[in-house]
C-alpha cells in the first residue's frame, strides 16, 4: 500500500497596497490596456517527470490590472485560502521559483506607479525581455543590469546595439557599468499584448494629426518666407543698393512767385472790386504760367539759354537719371516734367516751383531762368488784354469821328447847295412880311371903306386909298408868290430847311457817338491800367549745398511697400482663382 505524499500547499505573499500606490495604478488603467498576465503568474509545481506546471490560478497585481486588481489584492490578504488542489506525487516547488516569487513580492512591495511600470514594461520590450508581467519586467531589466526608471533621451532608447558595449565572459556587462542582481529568465517567454485601448488609440490618432497639421503649418511658412524672400526682399533689396550706393546725389532750388494786380484807384463796384484784393483776381494768370512753366514750349527755351539736355547727358550721372546723347524732345521733356515741379497753391495764391540738377549752381540756374520766363509770359498776357481793349475802344472812336464829318460836310452841302444858309429863316421872314403887309392892307381897306361911306367923300382922299390897297394888294401878291415858290419842288425852300434840319439831326446824333467812345476811350485806359499784372518773387532761388534727392530711407520703404502690396494683391487673386476652380 502506497501512501499519498501530503499535498504542499502554497501561499503567494501578498503586500497591501499603499493608497500612492492605488492612485498610481488607478491611473495607469486608462492609459495602458489590459493583459492576460495576471492568469500566467501562478504557483508553479515539478511534476514527477520534471515538466513545469501551473497548478493553481493566483492573481498577481499587474499595473494594467487597474483599481479593481489593487483592490482585489488589498483582500486577498485577509480573504481565506482557497482550497488547495489534490495532491499529486511529485509535485514540488524548485528552488528558482519560490525566488522568482520573492523577488517579485520584494518589487511589488516597493510602491512602483503605474507610469513606472509601463516604462519598465516599454524598456523590456526593446530588449526582447520575456516579461510575464509588469513586475517581472522590472526583475528582468535589474538582473540585465538595466535601470528602466533612468531618465534619457528618446534618441538613445534607439542605438544600435553595436553601439552598446560589449558584455563581458558569460554574458556579464561590462566592469565599468553600474550593475544590479541578475537572474535567469523563464524558460518560456510571453510579451504584454501590443493591443492599445480605444482612448489610447484617439489620443493617438489626435497626436498624429497635430503632428502633420504643425508639419504643414511649418512647410507652408517655409514658402511663404521663400516667397517674401523672392519676390519682396531681394526687389527691395536691389533697390534699395541702387539708392544707397548707385543713385547721383541731385540738389533741389526751390522759389515762389506771386502774381499780383495794380490796385483799383478807380474804386469800382460789383463783384469785380471784391474780388480785386484777393487771390482769386489773379488765379487765371498763375493757372496759366504754372501752366507755360510746365510745358515743352518753357523746357526748349531752357535748353536753349542754359543747356537742359547737355547737363543731363553727363556721363558721371546714373544710368537711371542720365539721357540719352542725343536725346529727342519727348525724351527730355519726361525728364524735365520730373524734374521741374511747379505747384499753385490756390488758398495763398502763391505758384511754388522746385528746380532739380545734379549741379546746386546749375540747378539755381535753371530757376532763375524759369522765373524770367515766368516774368515775360505775365507782361506779355496783360500786354495783350490791354492792348486788345485799347484797340477797340480806338477804333469805335476814329468810327464816330468819321461818321461826325460825314454828317457835318452833308449839312454843309445842303447849305451850300441852295445859297441860303437858313432857308427856314427866309421863310420865317416872308411870314412875317405877309403878316405885316395883310395887316396894312387890311386898315387901308377900313379906311377907304369909311371914304366911301360918305355921302360926298372927298375924291382925292379915297383915290389914295385905294392908291395904297391897290399897292399893299400887288406886295402882297408878290410875297405870297415868293413863299409859293420857296414851298414847291425840288429846290423850293421848305424842301431844302428839311434836307437840312435831317443833317443837323445826324450831325447831332454823330456828335453825341463821338462823345460817348471818347468817354469810352477814357474809362478803356484806365481800366487797362488797373489790370497791369506784376510777378513778384516771394522767396529767390538759393544753391543748396546739401543733395535733395534721392531720398534713400524713404524710397526703399516705399519700394518694400510697392512691393508687399503687388505680392498680396497677387496671392490674393490666386487664392481666390484656386478657390473658384476648385469649388
Amino acid at each position: 500500500m502506497t501512501t499519498k505524499p501530503k499535498a504542499r500547499k502554497f501561499r503567494i505573499r501578498r503586500s497591501t497596497p499603499t493608497s500612492a500606490q492605488t492612485a498610481a495604478t488607478a491611473e495607469s488603467e486608462t492609459d495602458t490596456a489590459p493583459t492576460p498576465e495576471v492568469e500566467r503568474l501562478r504557483p508553479r509545481v515539478v511534476a514527477s517527470d520534471g515538466e513545469t506546471r501551473a497548478e493553481a490560478a493566483t492573481p498577481e497585481a499587474a499595473p494594467d490590472a487597474g483599481p479593481e486588481t489593487g483592490a482585489e489584492i488589498a483582500s486577498s490578504a485577509t480573504a481565506p485560502e482557497p482550497a488547495a488542489a489534490p495532491a499529486r506525487s511529485g509535485q514540488v516547488a524548485s528552488p528558482r521559483e519560490a525566488t522568482l516569487d520573492a523577488e517579485i513580492d520584494a518589487i511589488r512591495r516597493e510602491g512602483l506607479t503605474g507610469r513606472q511600470l509601463r516604462m519598465a514594461r516599454r524598456v523590456a520590450q526593446k530588449h526582447n525581455l520575456p516579461a510575464t508581467s509588469d513586475f517581472d519586467a522590472v526583475r528582468l531589466l535589474r538582473q540585465h543590469g538595466i535601470d528602466p526608471f533612468q531618465r534619457s533621451n528618446m534618441l538613445e532608447l534607439v542605438v544600435p546595439r553595436a553601439a552598446e558595449p560589449e558584455a563581458g565572459a558569460g554574458g556579464e556587462p561590462p566592469k565599468d557599468r553600474v550593475q544590479l542582481p541578475q537572474t535567469v529568465p523563464s524558460g518560456k517567454s510571453s510579451l504584454p499584448s501590443t493591443e492599445l485601448s480605444p482612448a489610447e488609440q484617439r489620443d493617438r490618432e489626435i497626436t498624429e494629426i497635430q503632428r502633420d497639421i504643425g508639419r504643414r503649418r511649418r512647410r507652408k511658412m517655409a514658402l511663404l518666407l521663400t516667397r517674401l524672400f523672392f519676390f519682396v526682399a531681394i526687389p527691395t533689396a536691389v533697390v534699395g543698393y541702387y539708392y544707397y550706393a548707385m543713385a547721383t546725389p541731385m540738389y533741389a532750388t526751390k522759389s515762389e512767385f506771386l502774381i499780383l494786380k495794380a490796385d483799383n484807384a478807380g474804386g469800382g463796384t460789383g463783384l469785380g472790386s471784391l474780388l480785386s484784393g484777393t487771390q482769386f483776381a489773379t488765379s487765371q494768370d498763375s493757372i496759366a504760367v504754372q501752366s507755360y512753366l510746365q510745358s515743352k514750349d518753357a523746357m526748349l527755351r531752357l535748353d536753349e539759354d542754359e543747356g537742359f539736355k547737355a547737363h543731363f547727358s553727363q556721363p558721371w550721372i546714373d544710368p537711371i537719371q542720365r539721357l540719352a546723347p542725343d536725346p529727342t524732345n519727348e525724351q527730355a521733356y519726361k525728364l524735365y516734367s520730373k524734374d521741374v515741379k511747379i505747384g499753385y497753391d490756390p488758398t495763398e495764391g502763391v505758384v511754388k516751383m522746385e528746380v532739380v540738377a545734379a549741379d546746386p549752381q546749375i540747378s539755381a540756374n535753371f530757376a532763375r531762368s524759369l522765373l524770367s520766363y515766368a516774368e515775360e509770359r505775365v507782361n506779355h498776357l496783360s500786354e495783350q488784354k490791354r492792348s486788345d481793349q485799347m484797340r477797340d475802344a480806338l477804333k469805335g472812336f476814329e468810327d464816330a469821328q468819321v461818321q461826325r464829318r460825314k454828317a457835318q460836310e452833308a449839312l454843309v452841302s445842303l447849305q451850300q447847295k441852295g445859297a441860303i444858309l437858313d432857308p427856314e429863316g427866309v421863310i420865317t421872314t416872308l411870314r412875317g412880311q405877309i403878316n405885316n403887309i395883310e395887316m396894312q392892307l387890311q386898315e387901308k381897306q377900313l379906311e377907304l371903306a369909311a371914304l366911301m361911306d360918305n355921302t360926298r367923300p372927298n375924291q382925292a382922299k379915297v383915290d389914295g386909298a385905294r392908291g395904297d390897297v391897290r399897292r399893299l394888294q400887288a406886295l402882297l401878291d408878290q410875297l405870297n408868290e415868293r413863299m409859293v415858290d420857296a414851298s414847291k419842288g425840288e429846290n423850293s425852300l421848305a424842301q431844302l430847311s428839311v434836307s437840312i434840319q435831317m443833317a443837323q439831326a445826324d450831325l447831332a446824333t454823330r456828335d453825341m457817338m463821338l462823345q460817348s467812345a471818347l468817354q469810352q476811350v477814357e474809362q478803356t485806359r484806365m481800366e487797362a491800367n488797373r489790370q497791369v499784372r506784376y510777378l513778384t518773387t516771394s522767396v529767390e532761388p538759393v544753391a543748396s549745398q546739401d543733395p535733395a534727392y534721392p531720398r534713400k530711407f524713404e524710397n526703399t520703404i516705399l519700394a518694400f511697400l510697392v512691393f508687399s502690396g503687388i505680392y498680396l494683391m497677387i496671392s490674393l487673386t490666386a487664392s481666390i482663382l484656386r478657390e473658384q476652380i476648385t469649388s
